[in-house]
């Protein structure tokens, strides 16, 4: 059983390994090139390979995290957080702790589009920032906060990456 201190943890390392396929800047320092390198791939490809008893392992060990990487969410994801875009897959932390999803968007200013998504249903924005190729942004509701970043990959991809925490 994971412990309370242990359940961040869990679904910070499970948004950390999820949004390093997501986004980066690059300014060029070597860190940022690392980064970089990492940005083209995509869940499926860290987690090929893996069939569903292993991750059933590996969610055994973290404490019940879930991987989904077949364009589903995570059964536990809750219901009335708008998502925009094609999911591609993501985690839930143990018992409610949280969930990522990772999205395919068209373009990076689908940014506008998830942002009034998620302002439609009730949620309240802060530190919004977006630009031609990125967008970041804090929305909380009396239930969850979404923190939501859009990327454009030096392949021109565009994610999104919804981390949902409870409040």
């Amino acid at each position: 059983m994971v412990t309370r201190h242990r359940r961040p943890l869990a679904v910070a390392a499970l948004a950390a390994t999820i949004a390093l396929g997501a986004s980066a800047c690059s300014t060029g320092t070597p860190i940022d090139n690392i980064v970089e390198g990492l940005v083209g791939q995509e869940v499926e490809q860290i987690t090929s390979g893996i069939d569903e008893e292993i991750r059933g392992l590996v969610g055994d060990v973290l404490g019940g995290v879930e991987l989904t990487t077949d364009g589903s969410l995570p059964s536990s994801f809750p219901k009335g957080i708008p998502l925009v875009g094609q999911v591609l897959g993501g985690g839930a932390g143990p018992e409610g702790s949280g969930w990522v999803v990772r999205t395919r968007l068209d373009e990076a200013s689908a940014f506008a589009g998830a942002q009034g998504a998620l302002e439609d249903a009730g949620f309240t924005a802060s530190g919004v920032s977006s630009d031609a190729t990125s967008g970041y942004g804090a929305f909380t509701s009396a239930e969850y906060r979404v923190d939501l970043s859009v990327a454009t990959d030096a392949q021109g991809e565009v994610t999104a990456t919804y981390v949902v925490t409870p409040q």
